[in-house]
């Protein structure tokens, strides 16, 4: 969790409970807002596909054959 992360929580947790929905709805609108599908990557997971993007390109793949299924 980032500080950023962990000081939204902090200052989310002062509010009271029905104060805490109201604030859940909210940044659940903005997220929608932003990603109506929820399609755009993470950080993280942008960086997973990027080095998978180079492991295929160099050839460091799986064979199916060789996992044990």
């Amino acid at each position: 969790m980032t500080a950023l992360e962990q000081k939204t929580l902090d200052i989310y947790r002062l509010l009271p409970e029905h104060e805490q929905i109201l604030a859940y709805e909210l940044i659940k609108r903005l997220v929608l807002a932003w990603d109506s599908d929820f399609t755009k990557l993470t950080h993280e997971e942008r960086e997973r596909l990027e080095k998978s993007d180079i492991d295929l390109t160099n050839g460091d793949t799986v064979v199916m054959s060789d996992i044990d299924w």
